[in-house]
């Protein structure tokens, strides 16, 4: 890992002693950064510096500051600016120590690390401990970046630390706001309640439980965007009003919520990305099986009652024949077979009532010839002799 680079170099004193130091940032801020583009085309834009009047582009090193005062500019260079900066531009100098809860933390602006430089390590230890023992905090000043600095110079994660602050006149004074006053004293009731929520949401600080949500929401849209799917709509959370007393009632019944990390966020985001997809392609193959479940019993159906109609006129023009004689139940037999063969391999084209009918109509044509072999024979039995045969006409369907 590359070892960070120093942004300043210097010297911190107090009294007669003066410890060489170098500056350090103490944040690494994870903003992201956005190239502006055209929108029609993605074109990258390019800021220049340009005259306000003339829309020439002017060069760097002819580039002054000025102040603007009653209408009129008045001049500063580089080097004016410069002097400005007093004798000592490379001092942090120490002019006093306070109680450290003495300071409010609104006073606090960015916050640096301070290491030492060769010759400097003794020292630097001395007033570190010193520090954390007494409690105390260094206020002093020091230039950065051509603008003189109020300082305040602490013990900070086992080193120490320079945090710049803000002056006196820079913070608002409420007086000059738009605060309305309060017209009521809280009622003691409310007064307990928040006290026993605030007792109820009192945790330890644990500075890495909190993280940035707003740059994971980007980040999901980035990674969303690239994959080619639609943005998720923000879900806004409705403001909440009514009475107090109500909502603190409801807070306090609801029981402390528990607070998620960021890796139970993006496991939570996984988890649900992962059931749907698990839903989606369940019903897809659900709703192919059952179509293809639908079309295997039509088809099923379809064969059975052919082969059950088919079956069912066979038995029926056998049996029609079954008693008659020999020659007429022969034919009988051989007609219901054609029949019943014709009828089976058209069964599936021809519709119910139509199959009945002519199954019918088959086994009445059969009874009438079994009824007419029966009165041949019954003649011969009476008279005792053979009676003559009669030629029978069978006469086949169209069918057979």
């Amino acid at each position: 890992m590359t070892a960070a680079r120093s942004l300043w170099n210097g010297t911190i004193t107090f009294g007669s002693v003066a410890i060489p130091v170098k500056l350090f940032s103490a944040t690494s801020p994870h903003t992201l950064r956005f190239r502006e583009v055209r929108a029609s085309d993605g074109v990258r834009i390019e800021h220049q510096r340009v005259g306000a009047e003339s829309g020439e582009e002017i060069a760097y090193g002819d580039i002054e500051k000025a102040y603007d005062e009653d209408g009129k500019q008045i001049l500063l260079t580089k080097e004016e600016i410069a002097a400005a900066e007093g004798t000592h531009p490379k001092v942090v100098a120490i002019e006093h120590f306070v109680r450290a809860e003495e300071i409010d933390p609104v006073f606090y602006d960015k916050p640096y690390l301070v290491g030492a430089r060769d010759g400097g390590d003794h020292a630097y230890r001395v007033l570190l401990a010193a520090l954390e023992q007494s409690e105390k905090v260094g206020i002093g000043r020091f230039v950065l970046r051509s603008r003189e600095n109020l300082v305040a110079v602490r013990p900070l994660g086992g080193a120490l630390g320079l945090q710049t602050m803000r002056f006196d006149d820079e913070l608002v004074d409420k007086d000059d706001l738009e605060v309305p006053s309060l017209r009521r004293t809280p009622g003691d009731r409310e007064v307990k309640m928040a006290g026993k929520l605030v007792e109820m949401l009192q945790d330890d600080w644990k500075p890495e439980e909190h993280e940035d949500t707003y740059r994971e929401a980007v980040m999901d849209l980035i990674e969303r965007k690239r994959k080619g799917l639609k943005p998720k709509k923000a879900k806004r959370r409705p403001e909440e009003g009514g009475d107090l007393a109500d909502a603190l009632e409801a807070s306090l019944a609801g029981g402390r919520p528990k607070r998620r990390t960021s890796t139970e966020r993006k496991a939570a985001t996984k988890d649900s990305a992962s059931a749907k997809a698990s839903s989606g392609t369940k019903g897809s193959s659900s709703t192919s099986s059952s179509a293809s479940g639908s079309k295997a019993s039509s088809s099923k159906k379809a064969s059975s009652g052919s082969k059950a109609s088919s079956s069912k006129k066979a038995s029926s023009g056998s049996k029609a024949s079954g008693s008659g004689s020999k020659a007429t139940t022969t034919k009988a037999s051989s007609g219901s077979k054609a029949s019943s063969t014709t009828k089976a391999s058209s069964g599936s084209k021809a519709s119910g009532s139509g199959s009945k009918a002519s199954s019918t109509k088959n086994a009445t044509n059969s009874g009438s010839k079994a009824t007419s072999a029966k009165r041949s024979s019954s003649s011969k039995t009476s008279s005792g002799k053979a009676a003559p045969k009669r030629k029978t006409t069978t006469t086949k369907k169209a069918g057979s």
